[in-house]
C-alpha cells in the first residue's frame, strides 16, 4: 500500500494542533487509527528486541512474521488516520447541499457508509494489531514486557474508539441491511478484542 499521510507527515505536533481546533475533522476516528498505528509499531520494536536474543531461538521464526505483519498494520492504520478526515469531509458536504436538491439523499447517503467502512476498516486493522500484541506478551522478549503490553492497550483503546465512529455514523444510514451488517460486524469487532486483550494481560502477569 502507498503512503499518502498528508497530515501525519506534517509532524505530530501540528497533526495534535488540527485535532485540538474545534473542527470536525481530524476526530476520533483518526486518532483511533493513530493509536493502532502506535501499537503496531510499539509490537515491531518487541520483535525486533527478541530477536537474535539467547533464549528466545524457538520463536524466531514467529517473532520474523510477526516484525513484518506490524510493520505493514503500522503504515495501513496510518494511511487511514487520512482516509477518515476524507470521509467525514465528504459527509459534512453532503450536509451542507442544499435540502430538496436532486441527488442530495443519495449523496449523504453515500458518504455516511464510506464514514463508517473506514473506522470499520480501522477497528478490524487494531484487532489484528491486537492479536500480535498477545503474541509479543505471550512469547517476545521478557525485558520488553510493558511495551507488548503498551501495545495491547493501545490496540484495544484504538479498536474500541473505532467502533464508536462506527456506531455514530450507523444510527444516520437509512439502509436497513446496511445497518443490520454493521452492527452485526461492530459487536463480533468487540468481542474478538475484549478476548484477546483478557489473554495479554493473563500473559502480562503470568511473566513477570
Amino acid at each position: 500500500m502507498r503512503s499518502r499521510l498528508a497530515l501525519i507527515d506534517r509532524s505530530l505536533a501540528r497533526f495534535l494542533r488540527e485535532v485540538a481546533r474545534g473542527s470536525p475533522t481530524p476526530g476520533g476516528g483518526s486518532a483511533a487509527a493513530l493509536a493502532g498505528s502506535l501499537a503496531a509499531a510499539l509490537v515491531a520494536m518487541v520483535c525486533e528486541l527478541t530477536l537474535g536474543k539467547r533464549g528466545y531461538e524457538a520463536v524466531e521464526g514467529e517473532m520474523r512474521g510477526g516484525l513484518a505483519r506490524a510493520a505493514l498494520l503500522r503504515d495501513e492504520l496510518a494511511e487511514l488516520i487520512e482516509e477518515d478526515i476524507q470521509a467525514f469531509d465528504r459527509v459534512m458536504a453532503a450536509h451542507r447541499l442544499p435540502r430538496g436538491e436532486r441527488g442530495r439523499a443519495e449523496a449523504l447517503e453515500a458518504a455516511l457508509k464510506r464514514a463508517t467502512k473506514v473506522p470499520l476498516e480501522t477497528a478490524e486493522r487494531c484487532l489484528k494489531v491486537l492479536e500480535l500484541a498477545e503474541l509479543a506478551a505471550a512469547k517476545g522478549n521478557k525485558n520488553a514486557l510493558s511495551d507488548a503490553g503498551t501495545a495491547g492497550w493501545l490496540a484495544r483503546a484504538g479498536l474500541e474508539a473505532a467502533l464508536l465512529n462506527v456506531a455514530a455514523n450507523l444510527s444516520s444510514i437509512e439502509d436497513e441491511a446496511f445497518r443490520r451488517e454493521g452492527e452485526r460486524r461492530r459487536e463480533e469487532l468487540a468481542l474478538q478484542g475484549r478476548a484477546h486483550h483478557e489473554r495479554l494481560l493473563g500473559y502480562l502477569e503470568g511473566r513477570r
